[in-house]
């Protein structure tokens, strides 16, 4: 670990240096004003455990981003602020700084950026910004790295803390990131045009949660590491991911998890596609739900369920984001199969259709009950308006099993419902360049 810490600190002192811009390039300076505003409306029934009596929810949230940018010899500003709540919550939602950095490029490929960023990588399995939620995926961080020709090599390093600490060391939990530090390594490479090959490397520290009753500083650090593989010839992409977690989580229980995907798009012709894929993610062993209303424990020496901690978990996992968008009781997780199949229509150029089927079910299984969790079919339509605005809507239902209703305790396990629209305006602002 301190060889680690001491190699990633010594490039990223030496980098800025390296990286101050050419006087002959990026002569003129560049001013943008950009806006990503969205009101998206929301029915679920059956899709949650009852709360109160009430089997459904009805509710419509909004979100606005300003990115304001500036480019000047290789130097990089971006600053975007960023409101989203509930309409008529006082609660929830709120103002919060999406991104705020400073960068520096060199025409050699060299780049350094620190402060508060998005980070989205691949297909975002691993590393997503997340923006379908009100709060997006954002990381307190330096990144640095070289890009030249076909290869790509990034250097990611992020060190939280509750707050400016007079004493106290380094404790770190119930902060702003789930995380207490992050140290990862990304390298990509095209061999052909075609063929985009990817490895990383992510060492997360976590701050260890039973310190509060040892008055202890132990931080557990936990590994992720894999490769993803995006295959794309004239009419067909093919993605394939492997991955795996290793070190110990924040009681030091050790992990032994890992899981595989594989997607498979086909372009038919310019109104026609069709997909399919299949993934599976790992599961706690002896996983236990006690009954509605009673207590239980289940013994746990070690973590095999799969955690994609910085993942766009909604991307993957079912539009209805059952599956790690939202815990499990107790915080352990069952695991996850999915295989799916589905298809795009565009009649006409503003206009497209997308249906999917999904069977869901456990990596493991789940005391008396099947590792099927049930079938979800999700329907969805995208109509742009104009440039820049686009009208989207969606309906979702599952038919779950009886494991379905142990795990999430719904409230009719065939009848669970989910439908919403959405708006999206996103306009450029304002443009100036001398």
């Amino acid at each position: 670990m301190k060889r680690i810490l001491t190699l990633t600190l010594i490039l990223l002192q030496a980098l800025p240096v390296l990286a101050q811009p050419d006087t002959t390039a990026w002569k003129s300076h560049k001013f943008t004003i950009n806006s990503n505003i969205w009101t998206r409306g929301e029915y679920r029934k059956g899709a949650m455990p009852i709360d109160n009596g009430a089997d459904y929810a009805l509710f419509l949230m909004g979100s606005a981003t300003l990115s304001f940018d500036y480019t000047w010899k290789g130097l990089e500003v971006r600053f975007a602020p960023r409101f989203a709540g509930v309409w008529g919550a006082s609660t929830t939602g709120g103002l919060v700084i999406d991104e705020a950095w400073f960068g520096l490029q060199h025409r050699s490929g060299l780049f350094f950026r620190m402060g508060r960023q998005k980070l989205a990588y691949d297909d975002e399995r691993i590393f997503g910004s997340e923006d379908w939620s009100m709060v997006s995926l954002k990381h307190d961080m330096v990144k640095a790295g070289l890009e030249r020709g076909a290869h790509k090599i990034h250097l990611m390093f992020a060190f939280n803390q509750n707050d400016e600490n007079i004493n106290g060391g380094t404790y770190y939990i119930n902060g702003g990131q789930p995380y207490k530090s992050m140290q990862s390594l990304w390298y990509h490479v095209d061999p052909i045009p075609q063929l985009g090959l990817s490895a990383v490397f992510i060492n997360t520290g976590m701050q260890n949660e039973l310190d509060k009753y040892k008055d202890q500083n132990i931080t557990e650090y936990q590994q992720l590491f894999g490769a993803y593989a995006d295959f794309h010839p004239k009419n067909f992409r093919l993605q394939a991911s492997y991955y795996r977690q290793t070190g110990h989580e924040e009681h030091g229980l050790p992990i032994h998890a890992w899981m595989a995907a594989a997607e498979l798009d086909w372009c038919i012709s310019s109104q026609w596609g069709l997909n399919a894929g299949a993934f599976y993610m790992s599961g706690d062993e002896n996983f236990f739900v006690p009954p509605l209303g009673d207590l239980g424990v289940a013994l746990k020496k070690e973590v095999r369920g799969f955690n994609p901690i910085f993942g766009s978990h909604h991307k993957f996992y079912g539009a209805m984001d059952f599956f790690y968008v939202r815990t499990y009781y107790g915080g352990n997780t069952p695991g996850l199969q999915d295989y799916h199949i589905g298809a795009k229509w565009n009649p006409i150029r503003p206009l497209s259709f997308a249906a999917n089927y999904h069977f869901l079910a456990t990596a493991v299984k789940i005391q008396e009950a099947s590792r099927a969790l049930g079938h979800e079919v999700e329907v969805g339509i995208q109509w742009d308006l104009m440039e820049n605005v686009s009208l989207q809507a969606g309906y979702s239902y599952m038919k779950g099993t009886d494991t379905m209703t142990i795990l999430k305790r719904t409230s009719d396990k065939n009848s669970l419902h989910w439908a919403w629209f959405m708006f999206t305006v996103t306009p450029e602002i304002f443009s100036y360049r001398k």
